[in-house]
């Protein structure tokens, strides 16, 4: 039973890196070549090719670590190792979540309708508000590296003090714990923002329907639509963000219970599903990027009925 959940975990894992690669590496070829084809690239595009280069770097970085913790769990970690893999999973998440965030803010900015004199001001200077909002990300970003290096710093100490250890770490959830406890906290930053974005949405939303319900409805309610639309991609991105975040803490806590929670070996589905699936619903959401893929989708479909046929 138990070789079986493994087996299947595995194959899930698997399947959702290859699928994430594929998502955020679509993402990143087609608004390059847009940009390179018409010369000229848009914010959101500009936002959505540093995202999904993020999530490319951030799944890499989790298939990595947990596929050698999975499979050598025992394995002795080098200090070097461990400041390494921190700050690649630091950085990479950092970004991952900030540009979602910056994506949620350009989304509200741009959808919804307020008379707000505050909001019609950020909504004209949306340039300054995403400077800002990455000038602020940065210095959060080098608090979580400088903080994350005190935990690694001390426990470093404490093992030295161990001659049997002699620099190396026996057991890497410990620190793990210490760190992804840090960085959590330095993202529940931008994760506040993104819900806060999201009900502003909703409540731009029951405000346009409020409205319209006096006037004559026309065949097709474009503001209407685009606040739903908006309201699915932001929904999503906080609902994977929440499992990922979930599965992260559940799978390491795991570990102090041996293997009596079978649960456990889905986690690491859970954490990779936050960059992999996400790419999907980016290209759902967006316009050019659903069209492309469908007409990839149709030559694929069309080359292989043509196999089929010849092999016919």
């Amino acid at each position: 039973m138990r070789a079986a959940i493994q087996v299947l975990s595995a194959t899930m894992l698997n399947v959702e890196f290859i699928t994430g690669n594929l998502g955020n590496g679509f993402i990143v070829l087609v608004n390059i070549m847009d940009w390179v084809k018409r010369r000229k690239i848009s914010s959101v595009d500009q936002i959505l090719t540093a995202l999904a280069i993020s999530r490319i770097t951030v799944l890499w970085s989790l298939y990595i670590v947990i596929s050698i913790f999975s499979l050598y769990p025992d394995a002795e970690v080098t200090m070097t190792t461990v400041r390494l893999a921190n700050l690649t999973w630091v950085i990479s998440q950092h970004f991952s979540i900030w540009l979602a965030t910056i994506l949620s803010i350009l989304y509200f900015l741009k959808i919804a309708n307020f008379s707000n004199s505050i909001f019609l001001y950020l909504r004209w200077r949306f340039t300054k508000v995403v400077s800002v909002a990455l000038l602020m990300s940065l210095l959060l970003l080098s608090l979580d590296i400088l903080v994350s290096n005190i935990h690694i710093d001390i426990w470093m100490n404490k093992f030295e003090a161990n001659v049997s250890y002699s620099y190396k770490i026996k057991n890497f959830t410990h620190i793990s714990k210490l760190l992804v406890l840090t960085n959590s906290m330095v993202t529940l930053i931008p994760f506040t923002v993104s819900v806060t974005m999201f009900f502003l949405l909703i409540f731009s939303l029951w405000k346009h329907l409020k409205k319209i319900k006096h006037i004559a409805k026309s065949s097709r309610d474009v503001s209407g639509t685009a606040h739903i639309k908006a309201l699915k991609t932001v929904f999503a991105f906080l609902l994977l963000y929440v499992i990922f975040t979930f599965s992260l803490f559940v799978h390491l806590w795991s570990y102090e219970f041996g293997e009596e929670i079978l649960f456990k070996y889905f986690c690491p589905v859970g954490i990779i599903a936050f960059p992999s699936l996400h790419s999907f619903v980016l290209i759902m959401g967006n316009t050019k990027l659903r069209q492309t893929s469908l007409l990839v989708l149709s030559v694929l479909r069309c080359k292989i009925q043509g196999c089929g046929l010849l092999c016919l």
